[in-house]
């Protein structure tokens, strides 16, 4: 009768059904989110291990039942568990109450990319475009172009393997699951890659925040860029924009013109935000020509 309130809590912890403890299959990762798990699902670029959905799913029911069937088209075993097990399993993010285990994505390396046709006699002015990404380490941002790149059409994703977020579930729920259906290239020299697509006739176009910052290079408004050959539009990292090296090796830089007088220190869009503004200016004209 004279339990003081630590033995309580000591006796109620000692009933609570422990969490799952997942032995994970050597070198995978736990990829969370409908679209994501979906995704991978529904295709052949990675293997599959284990899908896990949390019990009394509601109103996704009819999600969980498409979930469980393409699991079981795979031959993938399905776990029901509860919803604390399934943040342990993605550490806390948001699952939508669905997590895959499966082996990582990798960057494609340029030598496996078939090489792109430039025109045929039945499409002799063919507009491919590319989005080239030097050093995005976010992988929130990261996911967020890829979403956006693929979405508007753009051709073909590189980009530089030093100092770049690498291909993690975070990155594909951010891009809603683009990821897994979009192949994304990578280079260890994103300056001998411009310098060989400039050689081959593309045009090389970065892009630039502050057009007082660029020096030799000629600025325009993207409102203002036309294109009529292949294009590469270069990105530069969410802090320090395109290095002074990759700068020099564009033909234009791309700037968005703001549409108010702007105070110091919020002079600028997030990477991912800016990218899309761009990617819809220069695609469009895209949509326009085919």
């Amino acid at each position: 009768w004279s339990l003081r309130e630590g033995d309580f809590s000591k006796a109620r912890k000692r009933l609570e059904p422990k969490p799952l403890s997942v032995e994970r299959t050597k070198g995978s990762e736990i990829l969370f989110g409908i679209a994501p798990c979906a995704l991978a699902l529904s295709q052949s670029r990675r293997d599959l291990f284990r899908l896990f959905l949390k019990q009394s799913c509601g109103s996704r029911r009819l999600v969980t039942s498409e979930l469980v069937l393409q699991a079981t088209a795979r031959g993938v075993p399905v776990h029901h568990v509860k919803r604390r097990e399934l943040d342990a399993l993605c550490r806390g993010r948001v699952h939508q109450g669905v997590c895959l285990e499966a082996t990582p994505l990798r960057f494609k390396s340029l030598e496996e990319a078939e090489k792109p046709d430039l025109g045929d006699e039945e499409n002799p002015n063919r507009q491919l475009i590319w989005l080239v990404l030097e050093q995005i380490q976010d992988p929130m941002n990261l996911g967020a172009l890829l979403r956006s790149a693929y979405f508007l059409g753009v051709d073909r994703v590189v980009t530089s393997q030093r100092n770049s977020c690498p291909l993690t579930p975070t990155v594909s729920k951010a891009s809603s699951g683009a990821m897994e259906v979009f192949d994304i290239y990578s280079t260890d020299d994103l300056r001998s890659f411009l310098k060989a697509k400039t050689a081959e006739g593309w045009e090389v176009v970065g892009t630039v925040s502050k057009p007082e910052d660029v020096e030799n290079v000629p600025v325009i408004s993207c409102l203002e860029f036309r294109w009529n050959k292949p294009v590469i539009i270069v990105i530069g990292s969410e802090g320090d924009g395109l290095s002074l090296e990759t700068q020099l090796l564009c033909h234009r830089m791309l700037a968005i013109p703001p549409g108010r007088a702007l105070h110091p220190g919020i002079e600028s869009l997030n990477v991912s935000v800016a990218t899309g503004i761009l990617l819809h200016s220069i695609c469009s004209q895209k949509l326009r020509h085919s």
